[in-house]
């Protein structure tokens, strides 16, 4: 009976019938729905809501911008944020058509980009967030975080749920360095087990993570994605200048 009403719906296509959808189809249609694809060539840092660049306040000059079509995020080990104990070079939020995208609880969102990690950007003992999700305001703590972490002597990259310290994955970083790989972060804002993550990455096509756990993703308020680097000065021995390339950014909500 599939095949039947399928061949229905091509033979009314075919006679510019207007064809009510299968079950399928239908569901697929009612399921994620893009709202945010900024070109970075056109829409530069107008994309986001905002940018936290502390390398302005070091030694001047941008450290995050366009290059090409790809956002650039440049940390020098003489850049301090204002703690003197970390560095940031971030941007906040989402802005399509100048308008700003809120995340709220019980929003289901799904963020695809690719991205290229250098060599020169390594795991360290401590943090070296390069994308997290938080609550707007100062002195808030991550909701989660996806890191570059020197385990058991490994460097890894990891997703982590931060406040109940759940890891969703972790594999190791060397493979995935100094070519693009995909990344897919899907969210269900929640407290507590109503939250869920799913974190995948992709090279070349191929899938070397794909994890789904759940955990707490809401604090209060609404949730703002970030990207670039934000890492602690702690771990000496493996910070260099470095930098991290983001594109083909695109956001969706599943509704």
């Amino acid at each position: 009976m599939a095949d039947i009403g399928r061949r229905a719906v091509l033979a009314g296509l075919a006679a510019g019938a207007a064809v009510p959808l299968l079950g399928t189809d239908r569901a697929r249609a009612a399921s994620w729905r893009l709202k945010w694809s900024p070109v970075a060539s056109s829409a530069g840092l107008n994309a986001f809501e905002g940018v936290e660049d502390w390398g302005l306040t070091s030694h001047g000059g941008s450290h995050i911008y366009v290059k090409g079509n790809d956002y650039r995020f440049t940390v020098h080990t003489v850049d301090r944020e204002a703690k003197d104990d970390r560095q940031r070079s971030e941007v906040k939020g989402m802005r399509s058509d100048g308008s700003l995208l809120t995340v709220k609880n019980g929003q289901t969102w799904r963020w695809n980009y690719r991205m290229w990690i250098p060599g020169t950007l390594k795991a360290t003992t401590s943090f070296t967030h390069i994308f997290q999700t938080k609550m707007p305001g100062t002195g808030t703590l991550p909701l989660t975080v996806m890191s570059l972490r020197h385990t058991g002597g490994v460097p890894k990259i990891e997703f982590r749920i931060y406040g109940p310290d759940i890891t969703v994955g972790s594999v190791d970083l060397v493979p995935l360095q100094d070519k693009w790989i995909d990344v897919e972060i899907e969210q269900r804002i929640g407290n507590g087990s109503a939250g869920r993550v799913r974190w995948a990455l992709r090279d070349a096509g191929s899938t070397v993570i794909d994890a789904t756990r759940n955990g707490d993703t809401y604090l209060d308020d609404v949730v703002r994605p970030k990207w670039g680097i934000y890492r602690s000065l702690d771990d000496s021995a493996h910070l260099v200048d470095t930098y991290l390339l983001l594109r083909d950014m695109k956001a969706y909500q599943y509704a």
